[in-house]
């Protein structure tokens, strides 16, 4: 499998590849950011998912690809320390605004930030046709936050919280882009990246600031539901993140960027399909910007 994946590398077989791999990713970033909403706290639901992946590949880490050399190991402590940021931040702005309106500030931001990292560390350059492309995508995504946020009622210090964090988060995850894809391309065999990614990332920080809140909770969840959550979210981030780092060791990497940010779609896609949830005009006006903004990236390089 390594092997192929090296031979498309830069090749117009990898383009289409990559495009594959990162609408995969969107498709199941939808779910996986849903699953962090509901009726669990932020801060266990994304403990109990980290621990579920991490120790879900473990073995596979250990005994199916090679362990990571010296300088793939120190890659591994920044890996730590970007995602920690990053999943903070993001529990810090659920715990203050509503998801409809927090995630696709994150989103938004993203891809404007990843495309400017990309250019920094990769030399990658964006056509005039695919900045275009990527404001139009940033803008629906950041419209879709504001027509959200109509229907909540949320003092303004809440609100502008929310945001702050949401901002935040938006640059971090274009951080953890730029960086994992250095990392990625950085490996001799990128699923030994991917395998220690998520050990890494998985059993060292969340799941024991979990436990701990939970231990001090008046009134704790059961933890069999809470836990069938995290193993079901921990397979879904398998789908969600590992095919995007791989979409940016074969081809751009803010091209996958920004495909990745087309997730809103496919969410606004699965709740009319599956949970009969009305889109509405201005939503569906919104979701079909983003699309475009997506096409117009692909098509204008």
């Amino acid at each position: 499998m390594m092997d192929w994946i090296t031979s498309i590398e830069g090749t117009e077989t990898g383009q289409h590849v990559a495009m594959l791999l990162a609408l995969t990713s969107a498709l199941a970033h939808a779910l996986f950011g849903a699953l962090q909403k509901g009726r669990h706290d932020p801060w266990l639901t994304r403990g109990a998912i980290d621990i579920s992946y991490g120790v879900m590949a473990l073995p596979i880490a250990l005994f199916v690809f090679p362990l990571p050399d010296a300088q793939l190991w120190a890659v591994m402590v920044g890996v730590f320390v970007i995602h920690a940021l990053y999943k903070y931040l993001m529990a810090m702005a659920y715990t203050r605004g509503a998801y409809t309106v927090v995630y696709p500030v994150v989103r938004g931001c993203g891809p404007i930030f990843t495309v400017l990292g990309a250019g920094i560390v990769f030399g990658e350059t964006f056509s005039g046709v695919q900045w275009a492309g990527t404001a139009l995508l940033s803008a629906a995504i950041l419209g879709l936050a504001l027509y959200n946020l109509r229907g909540e009622t949320v003092d303004r210090a809440t609100l502008l919280s929310a945001l702050g964090f949401a901002v935040m988060t938006g640059a971090v995850v274009s951080l953890y882009t730029v960086y994992d894809a250095w990392g990625i391309r950085l490996a001799e065999n990128a699923f030994t990246f991917l395998a220690w990614f998520f050990v890494v990332d998985g059993l060292t920080l969340f799941p024991w600031i979990a436990l701990r809140r939970w231990r001090r909770m008046a009134d704790p969840p059961a933890p069999g539901p809470l836990m069938a959550r995290g193993v079901l979210g921990g397979l879904i981030a398998f789908v969600s993140f590992s095919p995007v780092m791989l979409a940016t060791r074969l081809d751009s990497v803010g091209e996958a960027a920004v495909l990745r940010e087309t997730s809103p779609v496919f969410a606004a896609a699965i709740g009319w399909i599956f949970l009969r949830e009305t889109v509405g005009p201005v939503r569906a006006g919104l979701m079909a910007l983003i699309a475009a903004g997506a096409v117009i990236v692909e098509l204008g390089g």
